[in-house]
């Protein structure tokens, strides 16, 4: 791997980790005798709860560790959002002069010359609309299962339609209004899509790191006065908890080369992951720390997947974790639902058979679908090139009938 530059391939291993991560994590933290995770607020208890669990360790360990710190997955999947939209909407330094005076507008087509006023709105809506269909028809699911199944959530009328607006982020108690709860996550992209737009879209990298520094030091303030506050918990939830992974895809991408994120030999990989691990650690226990690990996190995937991809034998790991970074968009939308239905397992007490249940469950309908989508736009190219054939048809069937051009005869000598 390029030590600045992701392939497709390790991005989608990413987001294989990443989705693992995040998907067991939401399973596992509904369990009540398991750890609990700080993810929008930090509770010192937990810390404690964490490392008496370390202690005393036992058979459901790994239940625990997921529940902590499962849900770091995020920050990975911002990262490489970040990264993302810097490949394909600006200029790369690393390539030639003719290539970095290339952009691509929302479509993938070549733009030449300014942009009008017109095309942050353009973004904005394309981005929206790209969450909204991936959104809907998991959310339009779980509401039925929902209504079905114990422990039904009581919509109100604007829940519903800040769900569909995915500005329920904003909205007070977040906890009590976003239902399903992984459901955030859309609400939150689409504030960073917003705000890479109208903000940092190839602007100067001071902009990109002053905004991450204003958030970090507001959250650092907010964490000071009360870290379990309410006040912390909505700050989180939006854009300013998540410009820290974002801001780094951002840099990542631009800059790769000279912030040095990887290294580059199996040895001094391994070692970095031993080095991020330790750190994420030690400073998941105090509040100052805990503001930065998701910096560790996101290093320590990018180390892991290139560790996996130039390690030959681990070759097989590392084909598993692109495929489920393949399926990670379907499995993300659908976990919830399948989490509804088997959790009951999990809480009567046979943790570990609710759990394979529920994976085996979440990744073949997840699978399921990808499969489905593949289909339909398999289809769909299909019936594009069909049209075009018909239309060149039509347009020769238009044209005149051939003429043969008498040639002219040569003038006689006299």
């Amino acid at each position: 791997m390029n030590s600045a530059i992701l392939s497709r391939p390790a991005c989608n291993a990413l987001r294989g980790l990443a989705i693992i991560g995040i998907f067991l994590h939401n399973y596992c933290h509904w369990l009540g005798p398991i750890v609990k995770e700080n993810e929008y607020q930090y509770f010192q208890h937990n810390v404690d709860w964490l490392n008496q669990v370390m202690v005393s360790m036992d058979l459901n360990l790994p239940v625990h560790l997921l529940s902590f710190f499962g849900h770091y997955g995020v920050p990975v999947f911002l990262f490489l959002s970040a990264y993302g939209l810097v490949m394909k909407y600006e200029a790369k330094p690393h390539l030639s002069t003719e290539q970095q005076t290339r952009m691509y507008n929302i479509s993938g087509k070549k733009l030449t010359g300014s942009i009008n006023w017109r095309e942050p709105l353009h973004f904005i809506r394309y981005h929206y609309l790209k969450l909204f269909k991936m959104m809907i028809v998991g959310f339009v699911a779980f509401t039925m299962l929902d209504l079905i199944t114990p422990g039904s959530h009581h919509y109100a009328a604007l829940d519903i339609v800040a769900m569909l607006g995915m500005f329920n982020n904003v909205l007070p108690n977040p906890d009590n209004i976003i239902w399903p709860g992984p459901y955030w996550f859309f609400g939150l992209m689409l504030q960073l899509y917003i705000v890479y737009r109208l903000l940092l879209y190839r602007r100067h990298w001071g902009w990109t790191v002053g905004l991450m520094a204003i958030c970090i030091v507001i959250q650092l303030i907010l964490g000071v006065d009360n870290p379990e506050s309410e006040v912390m918990n909505r700050y989180r939830y939006n854009f300013m908890g998540g410009m820290l992974p974002f801001g780094l895809g951002i840099l990542y991408a631009r800059y790769g080369e000279k912030i040095l994120m990887t290294f580059h030999s199996p040895i001094t990989n391994f070692f970095g992951c031993i080095f991020c691990l330790s750190l994420i650690y030690s400073l998941s226990g105090s509040m100052v720390g805990w503001t930065f690990v998701p910096f560790f996190f996101c290093l320590l995937s990018v180390l892991v997947a290139d560790l996996l991809q130039n390690i030959s034998w681990l070759s097989g790991i590392y084909k598993v974790l692109e495929w489920m970074g393949s399926i990670s968009a379907a499995l993300f939308v659908c976990h919830p639902i399948t989490r509804k239905i088997f959790i009951p397992i999990s809480r009567h007490g046979d943790i570990y058979a609710g759990l394979l249940l529920y994976i085996i469950a979440s990744i073949g309908i997840a699978w399921l679908f990808t499969q489905l989508k593949a289909f339909n736009s398999e289809r769909e190219g299909q019936r594009q090139k069909q049209e075009q054939k018909q239309e060149q048809k039509q347009e020769q069937e238009s044209l005149p009938p051939f003429q043969a051009i008498p040639s002219p005869v040569p003038p006689t000598k006299v």
